[in-house]
């Protein structure tokens, strides 16, 4: 299992087009991906769940991926983030 924490940086926080992009990018891994904020987790690979964590800037996601590819999936979420919140 593999962790990394991320702050929000985009002033929007997550709403409907980098969630969707999130989604997708997360479903392109076999591990499973989980978000977690403000006491909450969810599948990253499901809209609904991304979207009702409703993150804000400044808020800390908490990303984990379990499986065969884990540190695949970590690195590209933590570099989607980077560049897209």
């Amino acid at each position: 299992m593999k962790t990394f924490q991320y702050t929000i940086q985009d002033e929007m926080g997550i709403h409907a087009r980098p969630a969707g992009m999130l989604v997708k990018e997360a479903k392109a891994f076999s591990s499973k991906v989980t978000l977690e904020a403000g006491g909450k987790t969810v599948a990253a690979g499901n809209i609904l769940g991304v979207m009702s964590l409703g993150a804000k800037q400044g808020d800390t996601l908490t990303v984990t991926a379990e499986g065969a590819d884990e540190d695949a999936a970590i690195a590209a979420m933590e570099k989607f983030l980077k560049e897209n919140l």
